[in-house]
């Protein structure tokens, strides 16, 4: 009985710290609250696949692959650092082209990108090293990740109906490419908060 209430608990644990982390304003958050803004709801609720999978497969890759390289050379590190960050960029520069105009009437949001943004997302990190169990077997981690799934597609829906409700809200007084424009700034920020520990003197 006490080893049930045990795992019960640390569900609830991981839950409670998976949604506060799933909350915090993210690369994909961003994402999805653009796609809600710009598309609606209904529209872009299919997003949330591509959120789900993104971070299923990052905490796979790091579990598996990258947390043993990562042990045995810190380079890999920083490499994924750079990477994550030049992809942000490249992400806000999307967005603030198309906040412009000059990206077409094409909607920018799209499964591949909140997928690749996702996999990118440093949030994954912590999903893979931290909150989830460390050397669990399938079976143990089954229940985690099905805590995971709903609480990333609960969370991920509330962006989307955020930011179809601001765009709803202001709609009248704000241009829709300030959505955009806030956006991009969003993600260079975030690019630049992920770099900083990198060039930091010692």
């Amino acid at each position: 009985m006490m080893r049930v209430l045990d795992a019960a608990m640390d569900i609830l644990t991981f839950v409670a710290a998976a949604v506060a982390l799933l909350a915090t304003p993210g690369p994909t958050n961003t994402l999805l609250a653009t796609a809600g803004a710009s598309g609606g709801v209904r529209v872009s609720l299919h997003l949330l696949l591509a959120e789900l999978a993104g971070y299923l497969l990052a905490i796979l890759i790091l579990r598996i692959v990258l947390g043993p390289a990562l042990a045995a050379a810190p380079l890999v590190g920083h490499v994924l650092r750079i990477v994550v960050v030049l992809y942000l960029l490249h992400l806000a520069a999307a967005l603030w082209r198309h906040g412009s105009g000059s990206a077409g009437d094409a909607q920018p949001v799209t499964l591949r990108r909140v997928f690749i943004t996702t996999l990118f997302n440093p949030k994954a990190i912590i999903f893979a090293f931290t909150l989830l169990p460390p050397e669990a077997d399938a079976a143990r981690l089954l229940p985690f990740t099905i805590a995971l799934g709903l609480s990333t597609v609960t969370i991920g829906g509330g962006w989307i109906v955020l930011g179809a409700t601001l765009r709803r809200g202001l709609g009248r007084a704000v241009p829709a490419t300030f959505g955009y424009r806030c956006s991009a700034a969003a993600l260079a920020l975030l690019a630049c908060v992920i770099l900083a520990p990198a060039l930091a003197l010692p």
